[in-house]
């Protein structure tokens, strides 16, 4: 059964605030980053520049609330690259920041992550 520790600061249901650099945050944020880039029609990928802010809820599974800024890479989008060795596009007139907001479900016994709620501006 999953029982919660009685000292425990996570209670199932409540979204509670957690570090932003915490690895399954910042692996959350990339999940956002795809589903972005997956839906954008920018010729360049954009990768997570700061997790500003990260919430995390217990629901049949982890659903994280992340503020991320975003921005635009060198990477075109036809190479598909990895992201982690895609650099911040260096020319100016090429550059872009967007602030978004992901919702991250991810269910870890199912090896599933759901998108619903990606909000870029």
């Amino acid at each position: 059964t999953n029982v919660t520790p009685p000292h425990s600061t996570i209670r199932p249901g409540f979204p509670v605030p957690v570090n932003t650099n915490n690895p399954q945050v910042r692996r959350a944020a990339r999940f956002g980053v795809y589903r972005y880039n997956n839906s954008s029609n920018d010729l360049f990928l954009f990768k997570e520049s700061q997790i500003k802010e990260a919430m995390v809820q217990i629901v049949r599974g982890l659903k994280y609330m992340l503020h991320v800024e975003i921005k635009r890479t060198v990477c075109e989008k036809r190479d598909h690259p990895s992201l982690d060795s895609c650099h911040f596009q260096r020319e100016k007139n090429l550059q872009r920041m967007l602030r978004c907001y992901f919702e991250v479900w991810i269910t870890p016994w199912t090896h599933k992550v759901h998108i619903p709620v990606v909000h870029c501006h």
